[in-house]
């Protein structure tokens, strides 16, 4: 009889706020239906690994998620349409990497996406079909925006041929929609491509220095900024209406520059700007690089710019005039360079620094927020250490002059960071009865309601490598990289003590079958075994006695390396450790004697487990390779190559009610939970679905489900189903994921590009 296997399933996330591979935007409160018309201060959607996350800022809520369950990738960008502001466009199947922009025309019926594939396609919104593919670029796609060409726009001939309105401008092909899209890449170049005539025609070179990494338009469509290396931004004029007439002209094309250059503007961080938006009232402009600052830019008035051109053709002539008893110098009484009108002043006379908004961590994307509210700006920050925050900026009226220049002032006014660590978790464990999970990372330690997802306590921690609950479900233990054991009370949310237990990381630890004690294991080569007792301690001042809880000290092992990992069989007998040295030792807990070397490894065995009848012990390793060994002489019974990457976990499933106890998982950093059957020595089933380097993963005492912690900031839950599968057909699925992908591998080599005409 052929054995089944029951399925397990990728079935929650939580954890991550959002993932720094996606862009942020803000909406306002009532984007969505009337329930959820709550705050004043607006949603975020963000891109969180495969899944697009609308958060309340007020509040730190999860108000939706929204998933394609047939789409694994990664979100990468989102767009949000200006006609329809609940369509947001998140990817689309037609491109061979990933899509890295995409942006809405302004009637919102056209979509055009970029991706690293160097090509840009133009999506139909309403007949959901590609219309074409522009190729020309020769590196990835950094920037797309429509230019608009609407019917107020086309003249007065397109008018008299177009009384009767839309209808008629369609039939003339003459729909109310873009013709033009500007686009830049990495390449350097930014490029005007006609969407009628579907070709380029327009190339300039963006920045000098380097690639192009961001682009931003006007809201009137008059200019556009491009940001590269070295904090520069260059500043375009975009001649509307010259493209416009060039639209309707049908005689032969004259040469004509539509795009040219105004200047640059210098960002005081030198590092590359990745991103860089117009206020929708474009007034304002925010650009950032990857490091922990936003610099604003204010544009002024028309005014504003005559009045500074004023003052400076007065300081002129005043510095003339004071050389006047020496010799005239012919620059300084000549003040006709100075432009006397807004189209020729110098950008700096235009646009001037405004702040600079330092974040709580690395910006990733920013977006303005549209409140109602004209006193102060709102700036929406999503932050690469899994943080959103919102910045209140307050405006500064021109007319009131100050002797000093002082930057007007701005706060952090929401911040969504308590469901989601800031760094990568490190450990997990989970509570006796299931019910909770205690996830720690450098700074943190954070207590979830598995059922719920919600996260119902955040302390304070070191640097935790590991992690685990004390019988009784009250208390947590935290072993850190300086050698210290935190103790925390979960109820009271309070840090009971700390021991000073070894002089290296601790790396592992984990309790006694008995419930009664703990054994640890750090880099300073010994292991060190704790009793846990309550003690009576007196309350200064009084004479009462309160009840504490203590770690006690009994016995120490010294080893040849550093110790990486630490199990004791459930049977209580055996304790294994794993040394640096890619042995394992197996130990008599009582006596402490040697009973067994285990060694086969090429690398350090980084994690192991022992089956629920201390049979068999499963060790994992840097070497990329299981091997399963037997407790009785230390025999090993298999040895397979099991991942693409380091080995980071493994576990056995903690009981046998279903014949699996001899049954097991392995994480690793390939992004990879493998299931596999030890006693026929056989790859169950592989689960996908992180985006990361999975670091952590624990299995839960029923074994009907098991969590993993990765460093895409995600944790996921992977549910035991009814469902059956069966080895033959797993084996014969993954030969038809193999033979597609190298087809479609084969496919994409024999498309070449064909210039810079379109699809």
């Amino acid at each position: 009889m052929v054995k089944s296997y029951l399925k397990y399933e990728h079935s929650k996330t939580f954890g991550l706020i959002t993932s720094s591979a996606s862009n942020v935007l803000w909406a306002p409160e009532d984007f969505q239906n009337a329930a959820l018309r709550q705050s004043a201060a607006g949603k975020a959607i963000v891109g969180a690994d495969e899944e697009v996350i609308c958060w309340d800022l007020k509040k730190g809520e999860l108000l939706s998620r929204w998933r394609d369950k047939d789409c694994v990738a990664e979100v990468t960008t989102i767009a949000q349409s200006n006609a329809d502001p609940d369509v947001f466009a998140v990817g689309f199947n037609g491109h061979r990497s990933a899509v890295t922009v995409t942006t809405f025309s302004r009637d919102g019926s056209r979509l055009a996406s970029g991706s690293k594939d160097t090509d840009i396609i133009v999506w139909d919104l309403v007949a959901e079909v590609g219309l074409y593919r522009f190729r020309g670029h020769e590196n990835q796609i950094t920037g797309l925006q429509f230019l608009g060409l609407t019917v107020t726009e086309t003249g007065n001939e397109d008018r008299e041929t177009s009384q009767d309105g839309s209808t008629k401008n369609l039939l003339n092909g003459n729909h109310e929609e873009p013709g033009f899209l500007l686009a830049t890449s990495k390449d350097a170049k930014i490029k005007i491509w006609n969407l009628e005539s579907q070709h380029c025609i327009e190339t300039h070179i963006a920045q000098l220095n380097g690639e192009c990494w961001a682009l931003a338009l006007s809201p009137d469509e008059s200019g556009c900024i491009t940001a590269g290396n070295d904090g520069e931004l260059k500043l375009w004029s975009i001649d509307l209406q010259g493209l416009t007439n060039s639209s309707l002209r049908v005689e032969e094309a004259v040469e004509q520059a539509y795009l040219k250059e105004r200047g640059s503007l210098q960002r005081q961080g030198k590092d590359r700007t990745i991103g860089v938006t117009f206020h929708p009232h474009g007034r304002y402009i925010a650009a950032h690089g990857s490091d922990k600052a936003v610099e604003l830019w204010r544009i002024r008035s028309e005014g504003e710019v005559l009045k500074a051109l004023a003052r400076k053709r007065k300081r002129r002539r005043e510095k003339a005039l004071a050389a006047q008893n020496g010799t005239i110098k012919e620059d300084m009484v000549n003040d006709n360079d100075i432009p006397e009108n807004l189209a020729t002043a110098d950008v700096a006379d235009v646009i001037v620094p405004y702040v600079i908004v330092r974040t709580g961590g690395k910006v990733r994307s920013v977006d303005w927020g549209r409140g109602r509210t004209s006193k102060a700006l709102h700036l929406l920050s999503a932050n690469t250490n899994n943080e959103l925050e919102v910045y209140s900026i307050a405006i500064k009226q021109p007319q009131k002059k100050t002797k000093s220049e002082d930057s007007p002032e701005y706060n952090r006014i929401f911040t969504v960071d308590l469901p989601g660590h800031r760094t990568d978790v490190r450990s997990v464990a989970l509570s006796s009865d299931n019910r909770m999970l205690a996830s720690s990372s450098n700074g943190s330690l954070k207590i979830w309601n598995v059922r719920t997802q919600n996260c119902i306590r955040t302390l304070e921690c070191g640097y935790a490598l590991c992690s685990s609950f004390l019988p009784g479900d009250k208390i947590v233990v935290v072993g850190n990289r300086n050698g210290g054991l935190e103790i925390f009370d979960i109820a009271s949310s309070t840090l009971i003590d700390t021991v000073k237990a070894h002089d290296g990381p601790i790396w592992t630890l984990h309790v006694h079958p008995d419930g009664r004690s703990m054994a640890t294991g750090s880099a300073d080569k010994s292991a060190k075994f704790f009793n846990f007792e309550v003690v009576q301690e007196e309350i200064p001042g009084t004479k009462r006695t309160s009840s504490r809880f203590k770690l006690v000290h009994t016995r120490t092992l010294k080893v040849s390396d550093d110790i990486l990992s630490l199990r004791f069989s459930p049977d209580s007998r055996l304790v294994a450790l794993s040394l640096l040295d890619n042995t394992v030792k197996v130990f008599f807990t009582d006596t402490l004697k040697l009973f067994l070397n285990l060694y086969g490894h090429k690398l350090p065995v980084l994690n192991m487990d022992i089956s629920y009848d201390s049979k068999l012990i499963v060790t994992c390793s840097a070497d990329k390779n299981v091997r399963i060994w037997g407790l009785d002489f230390g025999d090993c019974h298999k040895a397979f190559f099991a991942h693409q990457d380091s080995i980071m976990q493994v576990a056995f499933v903690p009981h046998n009610q279903d014949g699996n106890g001899h049954h097991f998982f392995s994480a690793s950093k390939d992004r990879m939970v493998k299931y596999w059957d030890g006693d026929k020595f056989e790859q169950i089933q592989k689960l996908e679905g992180h985006h990361g380097e999975i670091w952590a993963m624990t299995i839960s005492r029923s074994g009907e489900y098991l969590i993993t912690a990765s460093h895409d900031k995600s944790i996921r839950i992977w549910q035991q189903t009814d469902e059956q599968i069966f080895l033959e057909e797993e084996r014969e699925k993954e030969l038809e994921e193999l033979y597609e992908k190298t087809l479609t591998t084969s496919l994409e080599q024999d498309d070449e590009p064909e210039g810079e005409k379109a699809e």
